[in-house]
C-alpha cells in the first residue's frame, strides 16, 4: 500500500472520530439550549400571568370592591384576568398556553385535567417545592411546560372560599355553591400551568446541526485536499525521485542521476547521504577495475 493510501486511512479514522465525538456534542449542546430557551420563555409568561395577578389584586380589585356588593364581576379575580390576557396572546401563538389548574375551582374552566392534577398533588406533597416543569407530547407536538404552586397566603382569599354561607352572595349566585368552598390556608390548591410549543427551537436547533456538520464535513475534504497536495510535494514527490534513481543505480546505471538536495530536512539528509553511499559505490567499482586490469 503507498503511503498516500496508509496517510489518508489514518487521518480519516482520526477525522471519523473526531466527527462523531463532534455531533454527539454539537446535538446535545444545541438541543440543551433549545430547551433552555423554551424555558425562558415558559418562565417569563409565568412571571407574566404572576404580574397581571398582582395588578389585578392591587389596583383593579380595589376600585370595584363597591360594585362587588351588587354584582359579581369575574375582572376582579385575579386568576381570571391572568387567564384572560392570556386567552388573548392564544388568538395568533395558539400552541401557547396558560392555565390556573385547580382541583376544586369555583369556575369550572379551571379544574386541572388528569396530568395537571398530577403536578397540583406533586405541590401538595412538597408545599416548599417552588417549581416543576417538564415535557409532553400533545395534539400539535411536543410541548414544555413550567408550573407553580397556587398557595393560600392571604386570609382574604378565604372570605370568598371558605364557605358557601360566608361567601359574597354574587358570586354565589354566578358559580352555585357546589365549587370552590372548603380552601384552608397555607394550602396547595392549584398550580399556575404555563405551556410552551418546543417545535420551533428544536427544529432550528437540529437545522443549525446539520449546517454545523456539513461545515465541518467541508472542512475536513478541503484540509485533507491540502494535506494531500502538501504531502505530494514535500515527501513523495522528493521520496519517488530518490527510490527511482536509487532502483537505477543498484541495478548498475551510475548516470541514472545524482543525490542532491538543498533542503535540510530528514529527507535532505537521506538525499545526501545516498549521495555519499553512491559516490562511494562508484569509487569502490573503479577501484575494482582497476585492480582487474
Amino acid at each position: 500500500m503507498k503511503l498516500v493510501w496508509k496517510f489518508n486511512l489514518v487521518l480519516a479514522g482520526i477525522f471519523l472520530l473526531a466527527y462523531v465525538a463532534s455531533a454527539i456534542v454539537a446535538y446535545s449542546v444545541l438541543q440543551s439550549n433549545a430547551r433552555e430557551e423554551v424555558l425562558r420563555t415558559g418562565r417569563l409568561m409565568m412571571e407574566a400571568a404572576s404580574s397581571a395577578r398582582d395588578y389585578t389584586t392591587s389596583h383593579v380589585k380595589p376600585l370595584l370592591e363597591t360594585q362587588l356588593k351588587y354584582l359579581f364581576l369575574p375582572e376582579t379575580v385575579p386568576a381570571f384576568a391572568a387567564t384572560e390576557q392570556f386567552n388573548e396572546l392564544r388568538k395568533k401563538h395558539e400552541d401557547f398556553g396558560y392555565k390556573e389548574a385547580t382541583l376544586n375551582p369555583t369556575n369550572p374552566r379551571d379544574r386541572a385535567s388528569d396530568w395537571e392534577a398530577d403536578i397540583v398533588n406533586r405541590f401538595r406533597q412538597s408545599p416548599t417545592t417552588p417549581e416543576l416543569f417538564g415535557e409532553r407530547d400533545t395534539p400539535t407536538g411536543r410541548s414544555l411546560f413550567v408550573a407553580r404552586p397556587i398557595q393560600i397566603k392571604s386570609p382574604a382569599c378565604l372570605e370568598c372560599h371558605n364557605t358557601a354561607e360566608t361567601a359574597p352572595r354574587t358570586m354565589v349566585d354566578v358559580y352555585g355553591s357546589s365549587n370552590g368552598f372548603g380552601w384552608k390556608m397555607n394550602e396547595v390548591i392549584g398550580a399556575q400551568v404555563v405551556s410552551v410549543p418546543m417545535a420551533v427551537p428544536i427544529a432550528r436547533a437540529t437545522q443549525s446541526f446539520r449546517t454545523f456538520m456539513l461545515s465541518l464535513a467541508a472542512v475536513f475534504v478541503l484540509v485533507v485536499v491540502l494535506l494531500n497536495a502538501m504531502l505530494y510535494a514535500i515527501v513523495v514527490k522528493r521520496v519517488t525521485r530518490l527510490a527511482k534513481i536509487a532502483n537505477e543505480v543498484s541495478l548498475g546505471n551510475m548516470d541514472a542521476g545524482e543525490f542532491k538536495s538543498r533542503s535540510k530536512d530528514e529527507i535532505g539528509v537521506l538525499t545526501d547521504a545516498l549521495g555519499r553511499m553512491k559516490a562511494s559505490v562508484v569509487q569502490a567499482m573503479n577501484m575494482l577495475d582497476g585492480g582487474s586490469k
